[in-house]
């Protein structure tokens, strides 16, 4: 059965007693504060729902994720990196990116990144968990992802693109800045072309929830003025 969370207790279930049907839904309702959060991405979960909807918490099985050394450059991409077509930062323009991450797409009605949303991960930003990857073509921004940092592990959350190979440019950007770091795992949460074409894979929820085990109190070499 469907666990129902209580503002006043961040606990979640065990992540065996996520639903098989849809696959992963672990909980549902509690709210979006930085605390609960945390614990979410500490515990193996994280909320998607949409405007109208409770929160819902997923913890999918099998789990998408990308090992830095992974990291599939096609050589279209890697023409594009080494022209310098686009100038990439880290933690410029938070707002900016999580915004654009929340805008209109062709292939889906609405948004998950609804207003609550966006308020409660640039509150984690501002807190130096949550942090943004922006790609430039002069002074406009094109491209860009937000996640959490938290140990050797990424939580990626979302991406978007304005202009050809703009994400992937940030992308393959960020998982080398990490993997220089000694970040252990990217968490991409769901499969998508975009994402097995940059060399993302799937594991079991059970050898994802062991990295989570390893690695999350390890601190890294990250630094996130670029």
């Amino acid at each position: 059965m469907l666990t129902w969370l209580k503002k006043n207790d961040l606990s979640f279930p065990p992540l065996d007693k996520a639903l098989r049907e849809p696959n992963g839904l672990l909980a549902a309702g509690g709210d979006l504060s930085a605390e609960r959060l945390v614990q979410a991405y500490r515990h193996g979960c994280f909320p998607w729902y949409q405007d109208g909807q409770p929160i819902l918490w997923w913890s999918p099985d099998p789990r998408t994720v990308l090992f830095p050394a992974e990291l599939h450059v096609s050589r279209s991409l890697a023409k594009v990196l080494r022209q310098q077509r686009y100038r990439v930062s880290f933690d410029q323009d938070f707002p900016a990116v999580i915004r654009a991450c929340a805008g209109p797409r062709a292939y889906a009605d609405g948004t998950w990144i609804t207003d609550s949303m966006q308020a409660a991960y640039i509150k984690l930003h501002e807190q130096g968990l949550a942090h943004s990857v922006e790609v430039w073509d002069g002074d406009t921004l094109v491209g860009g992802l937000y996640g959490l940092a938290m140990g050797r592990l990424f939580f990626g959350e979302s991406m978007f693109s304005h202009a050809d190979n703009a994400s992937k440019v940030g992308f393959a950007t960020l998982v080398r800045h990490l993997q220089g770091a000694g970040f252990e795992l990217i968490d991409c949460q769901m499969p998508t072309d975009h994402l097995i074409s940059l060399g993302a894979r799937s594991i079991s929820r059970d050898d994802f929830a062991w990295h989570l085990r390893t690695y999350l109190d390890q601190p890294s070499s990250a630094t996130w003025v670029c």
